[in-house]
C-alpha cells in the first residue's frame, strides 16, 4: 500500500505543476482518484475563484468516484468560499480513502479539512511526499507560516561576476534561453520588484512573455494580475518609464505617497532603515498582506547586497555568462564593508545546469551565527 500510495501522490504532485504559472495567491494543488488500482480521474487547480483540484479530478470521473481513494497535494479544504468545501464534495462523491501529502498552513483551513473526513468515516493518510508538497509552493507555505513572501533573487553576470559595462551597457549579457528561463521566474511569481535605479537605467517592463513560457497555460500567465513593485525612496522614476503605463505598479517609498505626480499609480509609504533606503523587512511584510506568495527581485547591486546581506533571500538564481568584462565593469552586489570573514554570505548550490551555453546556478544562502 505504501509504495503504491507514493507513486499516486507522485502523479498528484506532477497534476499540480501543471498550475505552477496560474494559481497566485492561492497554492499549486493536484489530485488523483485511485480505485482498485485504476485511475478514475485526475485534476489540478488553475486559477484563482476556478474549481479545485479535487472538484475538477471528480468531474473528470464522470461522478464515479464511490470507494474510491483520492490522493491531493494539500489538505482539502473544508470551507466555501468563491469556490465549495473540497472536503465536502469528496465525502459527497463517496470517497473512502483520503492520502494527503501536507497538512494546509492556511490558519482557517489547518487540521479543519481533515478533521471534517476523519468525523464522516472517510479514512485519513499522510503526510505522504511532504517535502516535495512545500517545495511545490514555497510562497503559500512561507505566508502563512511566518507572514512573508518566499523571496528569489535573481542575478545575471559574466564570469569574472560583472553586470555592466562602465558605461550601464548591459544587453545582452546571456544568451536567450537564459533570458526564456527568467520568463518563468517571473510567471511563478506573485510580484516582482526592483529599484528605481534599474528603471532609470535599464526602463524595464517586467512583464511575462508568453511565448517564451512554452507550456499550454503560456497565455493564461501571460495575462495573471501580478505587482510589479519599484522602490523608489524619493519618486525618481522617469515620467517616461515603462513601467508607468502597468495598471499592476506599485511605488514603494519613503515619502508622502501624495506627492509622487503621477496620478494613478498606486503608491505605499514605508519606514526608513536608516540609511534613507526603504526598510526591506517592511516591504516583505506588506507584500504578504497583500497575499503574494513568491516575489522575485529583478535588481540592481545595491538592492542585491542588501536583500543578501539582511537575510532575506530564499532562493538566488545567478545565470552566468562565458564572457569576461574586466575590472571596469560593474559588479555583482555591493555591500557594506566586511572586515571578518564570519560576517561573508556564504552559499549552498542546490542547482548547477546549463543553458545552451550560458550556466544557471541555483542556490541558497546559509544563515549566519
Amino acid at each position: 500500500m505504501a509504495n503504491s500510495d507514493e507513486y499516486y501522490m507522485s502523479l498528484a504532485l506532477r497534476e499540480a505543476e501543471k498550475g505552477m504559472y496560474t494559481t497566485h495567491p492561492n497554492p499549486r494543488v493536484g489530485c488523483v482518484l485511485v480505485r482498485n488500482d485504476e485511475i478514475l480521474g485526475s485534476g489540478f487547480h488553475l486559477q484563482t475563484g476556478s474549481a479545485h483540484a479535487e472538484a475538477n479530478a471528480l468531474r473528470n470521473t464522470g461522478d464515479d468516484a464511490k470507494g474510491a481513494t483520492a490522493y491531493v497535494t494539500l489538505e482539502p479544504c473544508s470551507f466555501e468560499g468563491r469556490t465549495p468545501s473540497c472536503s465536502e464534495a469528496l465525502i459527497d462523491a463517496g470517497v473512502t480513502r483520503v492520502v494527503y501529502a501536507m497538512a494546509d498552513p492556511h490558519p482557517k483551513n489547518r487540521g479543519a479539512g481533515l478533521k471534517k473526513l476523519c468525523d464522516s468515516g472517510v479514512e485519513v493518510s499522510g503526510p505522504v511526499f511532504e517535502e516535495s508538497a512545500r517545495r511545490l509552493n514555497p510562497g503559500y507555505v512561507k505566508r502563512f507560516e511566518v507572514g512573508l513572501p518566499f523571496v528569489r533573487l535573481k542575478l545575471a553576470m559574466s564570469l569574472d561576476g560583472k553586470t555592466a559595462l562602465s558605461n550601464g551597457q548591459s544587453q545582452w549579457i546571456t544568451g536567450r534561453a537564459a533570458r526564456k528561463d527568467v520568463q518563468r521566474l517571473r510567471a511563478r511569481s506573485s510580484a516582482v520588484v526592483t529599484g528605481v535605479q534599474t528603471v532609470v537605467d535599464d526602463d524595464p517592463a517586467l512583464t511575462v512573455r508568453a511565448e517564451d513560457l512554452d507550456t499550454r497555460e503560456a497565455t493564461l500567465a501571460s495575462e495573471i494580475e501580478r505587482k510589479i513593485v519599484v522602490l523608489d525612496p524619493n519618486f525618481r522614476i522617469p515620467a517616461s518609464a515603462k513601467l508607468l503605463a502597468d495598471p499592476n505598479l506599485l511605488l514603494a517609498t519613503l515619502s508622502d505617497p501624495t506627492d509622487s505626480g503621477h496620478p494613478g499609480v498606486e503608491r505605499i509609504q514605508l519606514p526608513e532603515d536608516g540609511n534613507r533606503r526603504i526598510e526591506l523587512n517592511a516591504l516583505l511584510k506588506e507584500l504578504a498582506q497583500r497575499d503574494c506568495n513568491e516575489v522575485l527581485f529583478e535588481c540592481g547591486a545595491t538592492l542585491a547586497g542588501s536583500l543578501l546581506q539582511q537575510q532575506h533571500v530564499d532562493e538566488l538564481i545567478i545565470y552566468v555568462a562565458p564572457k569576461l568584462m574586466g575590472d571596469k565593469a560593474r559588479s555583482l552586489v555591493d555591500f557594506t564593508e566586511l572586515t571578518d570573514m564570519n560576517d561573508v554570505p556564504e552559499l549552498v548550490f542546490t542547482d548547477v545546469r546549463n543553458l545552451d551555453g550560458d550556466i544557471r546556478i541555483t542556490a541558497k544562502l546559509k544563515k549566519l551565527n
